[in-house]
């Protein structure tokens, strides 16, 4: 289902071509993915490795990178926002694939706002198309 879910935000996103990975992983693997490559402690709810940039990005243009979420701390925010854990995940899913195309929630307010907006879009998307509750 998330294969199918992915396949709907790229393609409404105009990148029917590309490739990514989604990784479902527990709190600990992501407090230690999150401290090794952010230089954060703890963990985190999603973490997205874009491929898109550096000296190799060009060897695999569709590449787009890397969706990791935890599943424990997705069941915490749905349990807190009293949401179903399913939509949780779609939520974390978008906001990790918003990152491999270059959004960003912490440069700015504005740009906040942008990627807020598109997360909104692409979530209404999936709801038209039947996948969310």
């Amino acid at each position: 289902m998330t294969k199918k879910k992915a396949t709907i935000i790229l393609n409404a996103l105009g990148a029917p071509d590309a490739e990514l990975s989604i990784v479902i992983v527990d709190d600990e693997k992501m407090a230690n993915l999150n401290r090794i490559y952010l230089g954060r402690s703890g963990p985190t709810n999603v973490i997205a490795f874009r491929m898109q940039e550096g000296p190799f990005s060009h060897i695999n243009p569709n590449l787009l990178g890397d969706v990791v979420i935890s599943v424990d701390t997705a069941i915490r925010e749905a349990q807190d926002a009293q949401i179903p854990v399913e939509f949780r995940i779609d939520q974390l899913l978008i906001h990790g694939i918003l990152h491999l195309f270059g959004f960003d929630h912490e440069k700015s307010p504005e740009e906040a706002e942008t990627m807020s907006n598109k997360e909104e879009e692409l979530l209404k998307l999936l709801w038209h198309s039947g996948f969310t509750n």
